[in-house]
C-alpha cells in the first residue's frame, strides 16, 4: 500500500466520521456545533482527539495540525504564564513596584534592598541570555547558562540528597521482628515479613550490583534473587504506568461516546 493510497484511506475515514456526527446531529441525538460555543469547543475537542488517534494508523495531515496545536498552544500558555506569575512580579515588581502595582498587577510596593539587587541581577543575566540570537558574541550567552546549571545544581544537591537518598534508605532502617501485644507470641507476623522482605531485597538488589567478588556460591544465589525483586520491581512500575496511559485513553473514549456522539448515557 503507497503512501497516497494511506492517506486517502485516512482522509476517508475521518470524512466518514464527520458525515455521521453531522447526520447524527441533524437528527437531535447529539449537539450540533452551531448550536453553542461550549457545542463547538466539544467538536473541536472531538476532531483533535481523533486526529491524535489517527497516528495509530499512520503519519497524516490531520495528526501533524494537531500535534503542532497542542506544542503551540502549550508554548504560548506557559509562555504567558511565566511573564505573569515570575516575570512581572518577581522582577519588575520588585525594580518598579509603583509602576508595577499601578500598570500590571499587585506587587509590595515596600521592596527589601537585597531583593531588589538580586532582581537586577536576574535581569542582566536574561539580557545576557538572549544575546545568543545576536549575530555577533553569541559566547557571551554562556556566562548566564553557567550561572543556571551551577545555582541549581547548587540548590538542588540537598533537595535531592534527602529524597532520592536519605527517603530511601530510612525505610530500611527498622526492625526485623515488629512486637504486637495481641497477635501470636507477641509478634505482628504480617509486619516481620514484610522488614524481611523488604531488608533482603534491599541487601540482594545491591549484591547483585557488587562485581568485585565473583558471583558464586551463596553470593550468587543471593546476586539471583537480587535479578528477581528487580524485575518484579521493573515490572510492577511499568504495570503502573501501562494504567495511567490506559486510564488516560478511557477518558477520551468516554468523552467521544458519553460527551460528543452521546451514544451512552452519562
Amino acid at each position: 500500500m503507497n503512501e497516497q493510497t494511506r492517506r486517502f484511506l485516512v482522509v476517508g475515514a475521518v470524512g466518514l466520521m464527520g458525515v455521521f456526527a453531522l447526520v447524527w446531529s441533524a437528527l437531535g441525538q447529539m449537539e450540533g456545533f452551531w448550536v453553542s460555543g461550549a457545542g463547538l469547543g466539544t467538536w473541536f475537542a472531538a476532531f483533535l482527539t481523533l486526529s491524535i488517534l489517527s497516528f495509530l494508523y499512520d503519519d497524516n495531515p490531520f495528526y501533524r495540525f494537531a500535534e503542532s496545536l497542542f506544542i503551540g498552544v502549550s508554548a504560548a500558555y506557559w509562555m504567558v504564564q511565566g511573564i505573569w506569575q515570575q516575570l512581572i512580579p518577581n522582577m519588575l515588581g520588585r525594580l518598579a513596584p509603583h509602576f508595577v502595582n499601578e500598570h500590571m498587577a499587585q506587587v509590595p510596593l515596600e521592596v527589601d534592598p537585597v531583593d531588589r539587587s538580586m532582581a537586577l541581577v536576574q535581569l542582566v543575566l536574561g539580557c545576557l541570555l538572549l544575546w545568543r540570537l545576536a549575530p555577533k558574541g553569541t559566547w557571551i550567552a554562556r556566562w548566564p547558562l553557567a550561572v543556571i546549571v551551577g545555582w541549581a545544581a547548587g540548590t538542588n544537591l540537598t533537595r535531592y540528597l534527602v529524597s532520592d537518598f536519605t527517603k530511601q534508605v530510612s525505610p530500611a532502617l527498622i526492625p526485623l521482628v515488629e512486637p504486637s501485644q495481641t497477635a501470636f507470641l507477641g509478634i505482628d507476623w504480617i509486619g516481620t515479613l514484610t522488614a524481611l522482605v523488604t531488608v533482603f531485597g534491599l541487601l540482594a538488589a545491591l549484591i547483585y550490583f557488587f562485581f568485585s567478588v565473583e558471583h558464586k556460591g551463596f553470593l550468587g544465589q543471593v546476586s539471583r534473587g537480587g535479578i528477581w525483586i528487580l524485575m518484579i520491581t521493573f515490572g510492577a512500575a511499568f504495570g503502573y504506568t501501562v494504567m495511567g496511559r490506559i486510564a488516560l485513553l478511557v477518558g477520551r473514549m468516554e468523552f467521544i461516546f458519553v460527551d460528543w456522539l452521546q451514544l451512552i448515557g452519562p
